[in-house]
């Protein structure tokens, strides 16, 4: 068994880093956080790693847009290295902010191949506010990161989380199924009695992937539900097993994303 090395990148305002390298080793990996300055000297190298994951947070402050500076930084100090990383057999997962990231950077959903034109956009969610609650989802597409999950709840925490782009785009997407999350109505919605959608995404998108499926961006947050105790409802929940004399789970749902992730290189 390969057990697959993750960089976890971090750098001003990424506030999700721990909790990313947590997940991933907690599903079988080895994480390191690196500073994306110590790419950018060579301190450290992509290469030697497996799994790219982009965390949430406020990367240097949303000051010119959510994820835009950080793509930037990226785009004039880092593209070659991280085109051949995507170009090779390798995984790469944004999460939220990251999310943010790879849309500004044209690493999703990089339709025909383009990793340097971006289709999409991230914009204000249609509140104007921010938005921080669990929502239900439906896995769908082709992805190695999302193989066997079906619909499972996990919490989101963003101010521009809308997933915007042409009819053009967004019929493409569809057509080459690279939607890999959509908001649906379910259980947690029912529960805390929220509208599905939380942000007014085009077609009800939560995440995208590339065609390849190894590219993979979503704005709720898997990471943050990796625990049974982490469920909004767990305490209803465990009630309920209890009443059906079924066994108490100790996993939450988004431990799969990562565990799918570590299982693609074994």
């Amino acid at each position: 068994m390969v057990t697959p090395k993750v960089l976890a990148l971090t750098g001003y305002g990424i506030n999700c880093d721990e909790e990313t390298k947590f997940a991933f080793e907690k599903a079988g990996a080895r994480a390191d956080i690196v500073h994306i300055n110590d790419l950018i000297d060579g301190h450290k190298r992509l290469s030697d790693y497996q799994i790219l994951a982009f965390p949430g947070g406020f990367s240097y402050g949303d000051d010119t847009g959510s994820g835009n500076a950080l793509a930037n930084k990226i785009r004039n100090h880092l593209w070659d290295e991280v085109q051949r990383f995507v170009d090779d057999d390798h995984l790469a997962i944004g999460i939220c902010n990251g999310f943010q990231v790879m849309v500004n950077l044209g690493l999703l959903p990089a339709l025909d191949g383009n990793y340097r034109e971006r289709r999409v956009a991230l914009v204000h969610n249609d509140s104007a506010r921010y938005i921080d609650r669990w929502v239900d989802l439906q896995f769908e597409g082709k992805s190695p990161w999302t193989e066997g999950i079906g619909r499972i709840s996990l919490p989101i925490a963003h101010g521009e989380g809308k997933l915007f782009a042409d009819d053009g785009t967004l019929a493409y997407l569809r057509e080459k199924g690279l939607v890999v999350a959509r908001y649906v109505a379910g259980e947690i919605c029912d529960y805390q009695n929220l509208p599905a959608n939380p942000n007014g995404s085009l077609d009800n998108i939560a995440g995208i992937t590339n065609e390849s499926g190894k590219i993979v961006g979503m704005m709720p947050h898997p990471e943050r539900a990796i625990d049974f105790t982490h469920l909004p409802h767990w305490t209803l929940l465990r009630e309920q097993y209890k009443r059906e004399g079924r066994e108490l789970p100790s996993d939450g749902p988004g431990l799969k994303i990562f565990e799918n992730a570590v299982k693609y290189f074994e």
